[in-house]
């Protein structure tokens, strides 16, 4: 996997504007929530339709999801041998593809298979995209536009189950999986016409099965790599816990109806858009590490105030500004990501597609295991809710404090090189 160094003889691409990237790549990001959540609404139409059971119907999820795991992997290193821009025109046809197979499915097993399609490829444009952001900017400006292309992902997730509401109140579920197909076409079209190829021949690395076995091995050996990979994971496990148990604390905690999700949702995410709004205007101001420290410190403050809370409230039902806390946790969450997943891509210059795919699948990890053991056994229970997102945000943090005193942040000593070579640099 070894090539020339970043510059050495390579013929740098010509950079898109920042506004146009950042609508371009947060768009791309959105196929995952976007493929989950406008589904959800539709789900007693599935049920009905297929004759079959809502655990059953569930499973469109789980073999979404992982399918989405598996490929996480992949996508990466094949940006780095073929170039950003086939792989995500790739994975948007593909997603294209694999939405009209889910409205014509005629049986459940169609649907399902159809579904694990759609999760090998919706990963493509999150994934790839940000070895893009690496690939055009540096420093200051990277941080800032990585966190701009998180505040118009972190829309997807409302915009998402509202949109999913409207179609199958107007339509038969099967709209959604045609809207969904459509929407692959548009960004797929976009991607053609405005995204330049930002990973040019002379900067790309074999993919051979056994050298990306080697890569990802080589990552996962890194103990700064894998320290940073999973403060980014459990600080917005904090947050996800709530995510995953959203009809329980909806309904119960809350008291709320089905039709009041927005009451959770809403805030949390103008929680994550403004921590990410404000993490790109410090991008300039502040050191990255100062950004980062502000964001886990907000994140401290807020599952705190939320612990202290859930302890004087005791069992009884919570009154909807209770999810104010939680926000604060997102706005803080969204703060500190953009600073740790630039360190991450800066250890791996030649390799960016890699190391964003390892980051994803760690990332995945973490939100497996919160999903299927925290989140069933705190989800009805406002004080476990609360202690599960403190215990993991004090993890988090604690991760990173490990990573600052091992040397993290310090300017590389010399030119970094590829992974399979050199010792990866942390530049913070």
């Amino acid at each position: 996997m070894r090539g020339p160094l970043p510059g050495a003889g390579v013929k740098v691409p010509a950079r898109p504007s920042t506004r146009r990237l950042a609508w371009l790549l947060g768009a791309l990001s959105m196929f995952g929530p976007f493929a989950i959540d406008t589904v959800f609404p539709a789900f007693p139409d599935l049920a009905r339709d297929f004759s079959a059971s809502p655990v059953a119907v569930q499973q469109t999820i789980t073999a979404y999801l992982l399918a989405y795991a598996a490929m996480a992997l992949v996508h990466g290193p094949l940006s780095d041998a073929f170039g950003r821009k086939p792989v995500i025109l790739a994975g948007c046809l593909l997603f294209a593809l694999a939405s009209l197979g889910c409205a014509w499915s005629t049986s459940l097993y169609e649907l399902l298979l159809f579904r694990a399609l759609q999760g090998m490829s919706a990963g493509a444009g999150q994934i790839v995209g940000r070895a893009i952001i690496r690939d055009c900017v540096e420093g200051a400006a990277a941080q800032r536009l990585m966190a701009l292309v998180s505040m118009v992902f972190s829309l997807a997730p409302a915009l998402a189950p509202i949109l999913g509401g409207w179609i199958v109140g107007v339509a038969d579920w099967r709209m959604i999986f045609l809207c969904l197909a459509g929407f692959a076409v548009l960004l797929a079209l976009a991607t053609l016409l405005l995204l330049p190829e930002t990973h040019p021949t002379g900067r790309r690395t074999a993919a051979r099965p056994g050298e990306l076995v080697a890569l990802h091995g080589a990552i996962l050996r890194n103990p700064s790599f894998v320290l940073l990979a999973l403060a980014g994971g459990f600080n917005f496990a904090a947050i996800f816990v709530y995510i995953a148990s959203a009809p329980a604390f909806v309904l119960e905690v809350l008291g709320l109806d089905a039709q009041q999700f927005g009451w959770f949702f809403v805030p949390m995410i103008a929680g994550m858009s403004a921590g990410a709004a404000l993490a790109s205007q410090l991008a300039h101001r502040l050191p990255p590490r100062r950004t980062a420290g502000i964001g886990f410190a907000l994140c401290g403050v807020a599952v705190l105030a939320n612990l202290a809370w859930n302890l004087l409230a005791g069992p009884l039902p919570q009154p909807r500004w209770a999810v104010l806390p939680i926000s604060l946790n997102a706005m803080g969450v969204a703060m500190a990501f953009p600073v740790l997943m630039m360190a991450i891509l800066d250890m791996y210059p030649r390799q960016r597609g890699g190391a964003s795919s390892m980051q994803m699948v760690v990332g995945l990890s973490v939100n497996t295991l919160v999903a299927g053991v925290l989140a069933p056994w705190a989800s009805r229970e406002p004080l476990r809710l609360a202690a599960c997102a403190a215990l993991l945000a004090a993890t988090a943090w604690g991760l990173w404090r490990l990573y600052l005193a091992r040397g993290g942040g310090e300017p590389a000593p010399h030119p970094p090189e590829d992974v399979l070579g050199l010792e990866p640099t942390d530049r913070l």
